[in-house]
């Protein structure tokens, strides 16, 4: 049912995933310019006479498009209560997914101007851990569905 706790869960790991469009991955200081990557691309950010100025570097569309695509399997998973053998399986390949996302990523950081030394880590370099968290939680949850319906199913 909705009101089970997997949802809680899986509506978090779909939060965290779609928080991962706002936040930066990393962000490098390179000469006094600021460099933050986010899932969408990289940025340069600069004070240009009195006034702020962010440009786009470097679009990174697929990057975007499999973010957003992670986030929505998860919310469709949501609503596969019924199936809890199926919730479960597509959990588990949310999970991988969210796993080789993150080795993507991580290799597109490394293409930043001197790689990712010397740079500082945002919070989106983290949400992917946390959104394989929920999810795992997500999956005791449904888990602990089946255990239940079993036993009722033995007392009948």
């Amino acid at each position: 049912m909705l009101q089970r706790i997997q949802s809680i869960w899986l509506l978090s790991a779909t939060i965290a995933l779609a928080s991962m469009l706002f936040f930066p991955i990393l962000t490098k200081n390179i000469n006094g310019v600021y460099m933050p990557l986010l899932y969408s691309g990289s940025y340069i950010e600069s004070w240009d006479v009195g006034e702020f100025v962010a440009i786009r570097t470097k679009s990174n569309y697929p990057l975007l498009i499999t973010n957003i695509a992670l986030a929505i399997l998860c919310f469709v998973n949501i609503f596969l209560f019924k199936k809890r053998s199926l919730q479960k399986r597509i959990a588990l390949l949310n999970i991988v997914l969210i796993i080789g996302f993150a080795f993507w990523c991580s290799i597109h950081a490394k293409e930043l101007t001197g790689g990712i030394e010397g740079a500082s880590f945002g919070i989106g370099a983290y949400l992917p851990a946390i959104a394989i968290l929920f999810i795992i939680l997500a999956i005791f949850g449904i888990n602990k569905d089946e255990r239940l319906i079993r036993s009722a199913e033995r007392l009948r």
